[in-house]
């Protein structure tokens, strides 16, 4: 969801350019990014003071901190035996290796955690929506990681863990489990996001479920979220 403030601004208590560094400043400080809408309107029937508006633009911060994909603050610290964040993934985890999922351990869950969920995705692969490499969820609470190479079945004998579909899946042949970076030759760096999510409560869900789909089932159940970031280039 896109965070949105609105703020009609007396001429009487604000000078334009004053009014702008305060915003642009709170707004910079609270992570607005590009094309989040951040819109200015003067009108004389409408008197706010300044403590007003900076009330305004702190609460705004607060509930806008959820993003496009259900996620929270990002307090879970996701980490990787095989690689730290923004370095290289190892060929042994992509297409041109062994192409099995990396080792996986966390910390720090919320107390109220009961399952969680991870999602591996691209987002600079050239098509519309990230390329989804991993979709894994029913994870149980106390698990503190995954291992390496996790069997590429919707049902697993671990915890009774799910997993779901990935971006090679065809319309007659689902593809479950990891599948690793395969960026194009030539296309730079691509960032491969394996994010975490606590959830507040079990999910009632079968096996082989796309990414949007598990986004859509967790949706106001995300306790917190953690995000390591590997690399990989051809």
């Amino acid at each position: 969801m896109k965070r949105q403030i609105l703020l009609v601004v007396s001429r009487g208590h604000f000078k334009t350019g004053a009014l702008i560094v305060v915003i642009l400043s709170a707004a910079k400080n609270l992570g607005f990014r590009g094309g989040e809408i951040l819109r200015f309107a003067q009108d004389d029937r409408f008197e706010m003071p300044p403590s007003t508006l900076i009330t305004m633009v702190l609460m705004a911060g607060l509930i806008g901190c959820q993003t496009d994909e259900g996620e929270r603050p990002m307090a879970i610290q996701v980490m990787s035996t095989a690689f730290s964040e923004e370095e290289r993934i190892p060929t042994k985890y992509t297409y041109d290796g062994e192409d099995v999922s990396p080792p996986l351990a966390w910390s720090d869950l919320p107390e109220e955690t009961r399952e969680l969920a991870l999602i591996c995705d691209d987002p600079d692969a050239q098509t519309e929506e990230p390329w989804v490499h991993w979709v894994i969820y029913k994870i149980p609470a106390d698990a503190t990681g995954l291992p390496e190479a996790v069997a590429r079945q919707a049902r697993l004998r671990d915890g009774g863990m799910l997993q779901g579909q990935n971006s090679w899946s065809g319309p007659s042949k689902p593809s479950i489990g990891y599948r690793g970076p395969m960026p194009p030759p030539g296309h730079g760096d691509h960032h491969y996001r394996f994010t975490l999510y606590a959830l507040s409560g079990k999910l009632v869900v079968g096996p082989g479920i796309t990414k949007r789909q598990l986004l859509a089932e967790m949706e106001d159940h995300v306790l917190g979220t953690g995000r390591l970031v590997g690399v990989y280039s051809r």
